[in-house]
């Protein structure tokens, strides 16, 4: 419940901050009132694993395959993981690559945008860039969803751009 708060003779509403455990280094929990940006996931289906990140410094959480599939040479495969996630507003949740698969299979991950209002099954493209098939099974990791911040600025038509150095060279143009 909101609480009004008067200052300078105008209202303000407060939310009220959540109290969030903290864990302290003698393994006692204390309640901090900084509020944390929480990665809510929810299984559809026994098969699903959690998103978990390798090491305490990874950037990113596997994400695993529900199903066992197969990844054509040359092709593509829509990988479900049987997971629903909520990501923090102000985010977007960026699937990208496993290097160990690109370096040893050449497996690549394609359309990996996840808006912070979708609430659907997330899947997985991979995409197989070599010339033997790709078998995936139950459980194993795919690719790494990367929670990143976003800034979307209110769109503004000008008639002109102010000019720079580089100018409207693309495609190269700054290797010369």
């Amino acid at each position: 419940m909101a609480q009004a708060e008067v200052q300078n003779n105008s209202p303000e509403i407060k939310e009220p901050v959540p109290k969030i455990p903290k864990l302290q280094q003698n393994g006692v929990h204390e309640v901090s009132e900084t509020p944390v940006a929480l990665f809510r996931v929810k299984k559809l289906s026994e098969k699903a694993i959690l998103p978990s990140r390798a090491s305490p410094l990874s950037a990113g959480y596997d994400l695993s395959s529900a199903t066992e599939t197969r990844v054509p040479a040359r092709g593509k495969a829509l990988i479900p993981t049987d997971l629903s996630i909520v990501i923090p507003e102000g985010t977007y949740a960026r699937i990208g690559p496993r290097s160990g698969l690109a370096w040893k299979h050449s497996i690549d991950v394609g359309a990996g945008v996840i808006d912070a209002d979708y609430r659907g099954p997330v899947g997985v493209i991979l995409f197989n860039h070599s010339d033997m098939d790709f078998d995936v099974k139950v459980g194993d990791r795919i690719a790494q969803l990367i929670i990143e911040k976003i800034m979307t600025p209110d769109v503004v038509e000008v008639e002109d751009l102010d000019t720079t150095l580089r100018g409207e060279g693309g495609f190269g143009s700054t290797g010369i």
